[in-house]
């Protein structure tokens, strides 16, 4: 046996329905729609919470909270991610972006603490940890917070 001589199993696969070919086929006249009426119009439908003309359950259950408009987040980095930039100087947001570390519209860069820095490097952030801070300034490397106005 070969795959091209496999076919579906008797009764797998249904014949689509052909209506509106005479009174002969048994699908002609009206088509299987019936007699006037809303769904017998072509073009014609309900929405999905239609309940027949009744108080839909949308409308009956009460209405609570509200979504908050999302803020500018912090692009959160890690030591870790640092320390893969090698012999970098000065590490600012737009180096990141570059070098495709930060992702996105980014209007804030935290560094956090996780990992190891083993380079001095002069890092400019809008917000450090604290231990991210003492870890930069043990290999003698410099923070320097970036106004958040600017």
């Amino acid at each position: 046996m070969k795959i091209q001589d496999l076919r579906p199993a008797i009764g797998a696969r249904k014949r689509r329905k052909i209506v509106g070919r005479g009174p002969g086929s048994g699908h002609g006249k009206t088509s299987t729609r019936g007699h006037k009426g809303q769904m017998s119009r072509s073009g014609a439908g309900r929405s999905p919470g239609f309940e027949g003309g009744q108080m839909p359950l949308i409308r009956k259950l009460p209405k609570r909270g509200f979504r908050r408009r999302p803020r500018a987040g912090y692009s959160i980095v890690n030591l870790e991610t640092l320390s893969k930039l090698k012999k970098e100087a000065l590490i600012t947001i737009e180096l990141l972006k570059e070098k495709g570390m930060i992702k996105g519209a980014v209007n804030y860069l935290k560094i956090l603490g996780k990992g190891e820095i083993k380079v001095p490097a002069h890092i400019k952030a809008h917000a450090f940890s604290k231990s991210a801070e003492e870890k930069i300034k043990a290999v003698g490397g410099k923070c320097e917070i970036i106004d958040k106005n600017m």
